[in-house]
């Protein structure tokens, strides 16, 4: 072949090429030769032209898949631009409502005299508002009255799904956009609490349907759904009467139940709808029965509109709209009732970000390398949640029940000893049922946080669990998976190592993870006291990210064996963290609602001391409820309760000491770990060793004779990021100051384990290595600009650093100091 054209290949040598490059798309010379020899029909090509042929068909492979990731995102864009079209169309009928309603209210109070008796202008205003008032539905469940109220069910949620029936302010935090879970918004000045969301999710809307009528499957906390009667109608439509239990979020108050109506039909445009409304409390005449343990609640119109996208999926209008009894919560419980954040974040939100989750799963489904099922670790994550609610509930038709108190109520002990929960568990049984003698126990309790960011707390349980964890309590739990009920846990000891973590699968947005830690070096049983074993735990993380306002923070755990089996039996336990005052006001229109006062802005430390109060609702209080499980045999019930009482007490302890440290103090913002004797006197050794060596002042306006209350205080509040490490071989963080936790985006409990070459990028290290030598014998050295990185990866840029060595009155050195100036996200 002429070597200066174009080579032409024949049908068959094409086809020769193409199979070889579906084996091997970027084969190296060697491979290129061996293909010449292996295949005769390519034996006349050069295998330069060889190499061409597969340089050209990988980039025709990068062309067409570039190609059809832009017609998706094109596809994507669209129905977001139609989305935000009609949401603006649907901002505009109420601005306009508004404004009628404004004028009516004007004219009304300005013409009213003393003893009128018009109230014309009086019933327009408040005409707007009847619709907001539940309409309890005919009393008649007669096909015909079923389906009259179904009509109007249809007709109430479609008014609130795209018209103005409710006055819908933006959700807090939320930035609509392609990349986005989607439009949400919250209600305002309604019936109830209500939230509403639009979204894109790619799947067919009978799918989108079918997902969302299974409401156990991603909602959290709905404990069970019993469709009690179906009933078709003339238009193609269904009728559903449903029966619903939620679960008690916490261990104070009641859980909630409703009756349901549910429809299912098309409109005129091919939309899927479904629509769901509570029922009178009779029917027929006929009273509709309370269920013991259970507040009745009330579903408004709700539900769900499915329209098909152009070019496949759907786009889904989401609303939920309840009233949820708050007035039967205690009263410091009651935000969790009344605030539409929570609703959004813990059923609105939730069930779009179920269906976004299942689309991503079918598109990758080709592609995907896990060598578990996506629906397996969902399950499994389902099986986690749904146990921890069952034993923060603890009902009695679950075969639970309470044992008497030792004389202080703070924490509560149930026993359950039902087959259905013992079943799986690798306990003694006979003709196969576990036997008679063993049980499961559970201790529960509640407390209230103050100033502690859920988020925040949650990250510190989970990296850190060595301060609140007893080892051979995590032993002995696990021995009821692996080796049956053994000692008590105060019987043998055990050591870990460490704890090691293994991600299994986290959700579409990484609000979700599921993990399996595996705890090093524990003895599971008296024989292994000399020979330690790994426990195994599969976890759960949710609400992680601090700026989800509103969101439920959760971290339970359950000791597995390595199988990680579908079906293996799982004794959940853990900590749930619920905001209560975050969301106070979260509905006002008087917030700023506009996109750009969201968007996030590179800043000094001073905006983001700033920023900080608002993102992690330090002023606000949180629930949080601890649920602990053990599987014991029943003639060491009092002894396993009593440890299970002593454990959950310790961990109290645990929890309310690091909430201490992670909060910040009303004194002007120093943490409680800060004001000890040790950090005065590790102030005063950092500004004494800056003058000696520097030849100035580290702290204007603090004289060399002020009190150590006056430096700390003014080190704390300096604008440029302090940091110190330790004189170790791997140097460790000891000490920062405000701006420093700022920057390393950490807190000064968790600074201890951040090592100083975490925190500096390769050129830093560089830097520091050969000033390193400076520092030391000259006792100062000036670094040059650079990027540094955060506890959680962000860059940080920094104009200069300067790095000192601390000593003591002694003249010994302590540590090594920096000081990076002029810092910023990048």
């Amino acid at each position: 072949m002429d070597n200066t054209k174009y080579a032409r290949y024949t049908p068959e040598q094409v086809e020769a090429l193409e199979r070889l490059y579906h084996e091997c798309p970027k084969p190296s010379s060697t491979r290129r030769q061996q293909l010449i020899r292996d295949c005769p029909i390519l034996c006349h090509i050069e295998p330069k032209q060889i190499k061409v042929w597969f340089q050209n068909r990988r980039c025709r492979e990068k062309q067409r898949s570039e190609a059809s990731r832009l017609q998706s995102v094109n596809r994507k864009l669209s129905a977001m631009n139609r989305l935000l079209m009609e949401e603006n169309d649907r901002l505009q009928k109420q601005v306009s409502h508004l404004v009628y309603e404004n004028g009516c209210f004007r004219q009304h109070t300005q013409s009213r005299t003393p003893g009128a008796n018009d109230t014309s202008c009086e019933s327009v205003v408040t005409s707007s508002q009847c619709h907001l008032t539940p309409q309890h539905p005919p009393q008649d469940a007669s096909p015909a009255g079923l389906l009259s109220i179904a009509e109007e069910t249809l007709t109430e949620f479609l008014s609130k799904a795209t018209g103005t029936a409710i006055e819908w302010v933006q959700m807090p935090g939320m930035k609509p956009g392609p990349d986005s879970i989607g439009i949400v918004a919250i209600s305002h000045g309604c019936t109830g609490v209500a939230a509403r969301a639009c979204g894109l999710v790619s799947l067919e809307p009978t799918r989108v349907a079918e997902i969302l009528k299974d409401r156990p499957s991603w909602f959290r906390d709905c404990r069970s759904v019993d469709v009690i009667d179906v009933l078709p109608t003339a238009n193609g439509g269904t009728i559903e009467l449903l029966y619903m239990q939620l679960y008690a979020p916490t261990t104070l108050p009641t859980a909630r139940d409703f009756w349901l109506l549910r429809y299912s039909s098309h409109t005129e445009d091919g939309s899927l709808v479904v629509c769901e409304r509570s029922l009178s409390n009779t029917q027929n005449g006929q009273s509709i029965p309370s269920v013991p343990n259970f507040v009745r609640a009330e579903m408004l119109p709700s539900g769900y509109l499915i329209r098909p996208c152009e070019g496949g999926g759907s786009i889904i209008n989401i609303v939920d709209h309840m009233n949820l009894e708050p007035s039967s919560a205690p009263e410091v419980l009651r935000p969790l009732y009344e605030s539409p954040t929570i609703l959004a974040q813990k059923t609105t939100m939730m069930a779009l970000r179920q269906l976004r989750q299942i689309g991503q799963e079918v598109s990758q489904a080709t592609t995907t390398n896990w060598e578990r099922r996506p629906a397996a670790l969902r399950a499994l994550s389902q099986r986690l949640s749904r146990g921890f609610n069952e034993a923060v509930n603890g009902f009695s038709d679950e075969g639970w029940s309470l044992l008497a108190n030792d004389g202080s109520d703070d924490v509560t002990v149930l026993v359950n000893s039902s087959p259905k929960k013992l079943m799986g568990l690798n306990l003694p049984v006979s003709n196969g049922y576990p036997s008679a003698n063993t049980a499961v126990l559970c201790a529960k309790t509640s407390m209230l946080l103050q100033n502690v960011p859920p988020a925040l707390l949650l990250r510190f349980l989970r990296e850190h669990r060595s301060e609140w964890a007893d080892n051979n309590v995590d032993a002995y739990s696990a021995s009821a998976i692996k080796l049956g009920p053994c000692n008590l846990p105060g019987s043998w000891a055990s050591t870990f190592g460490g704890q090691v973590a293994f991600p299994l699968a986290h959700t579409a947005e990484n609000e979700e993870l599921l993990e399996v830690i595996k705890l090093e070096g524990a003895g599971l049983s008296p024989e292994d006291s000399l020979m330690g074993r790994d426990i195994l735990l599969l976890q759960l993380c949710t609400g992680m990210d601090e700026k989800a306002v509103g969101m439920c923070s959760e971290l339970i755990f359950a000791p597995i064996d390595a199988s990680i089996a579908d079906e293996a039996p799982l004794l959940p336990s853990g900590f749930r963290i619920i905001p209560l005052d975050s969301c106070k006001g979260d509905s006002s229109p008087d917030r700023t609602l506009d996109l750009a006062s969201a968007l996030e802005v590179k800043g000094s430390a001073d905006k983001l001391s700033g920023d900080l109060d608002v993102n992690t609702g330090s002023s606000a209080r949180s629930l949080m409820t601890i649920a602990f499980e053990f599987a014991f045999e029943s003639h060491m019930q009092e002894s396993v309760s009593a440890v299970a009482r002593q454990y959950v007490r310790s961990i109290i302890s645990s929890v309310q000491r690091v909430s201490s440290a992670l909060s910040p103090s009303p004194n002007g913002g120093l943490q409680a770990p800060l004001v000890t004797p040790e950090a005065h006197t590790l102030a005063r050794w950092i500004s004494h060793s800056y003058r000696c060596y520097l030849g100035m002042e580290l702290l204007k306006g603090v004289g060399v004779g002020e009190g150590s209350d006056s430096i700390l205080k003014s080190m704390w509040h300096h604008s440029n990021a302090i940091v110190c490490c330790s004189m170790k071989v791997m140097p460790i963080l000891t000490f920062a100051n405000q701006a420093g936790l700022y920057m390393l985006e950490t807190t000064l409990v968790e600074l201890q384990d951040i090592s100083l070459e975490k925190i500096l990028d390769e050129n830093g290290r560089k830097g520091l290595c050969s000033e390193f030598p400076q520092i030391m014998k000259q006792g100062f050295a000036c670094l040059q600009g650079g990027i540094c990185v955060s506890s959680l990866g962000k860059a940080v840029s920094y104009e200069r650093a300067v790095a000192w060595k601390v000593v003591n009155e002694e003249n010994h050195v302590h540590c090594i100091c920096f000081m990076f100036i002029d810092w910023s996200f990048v």
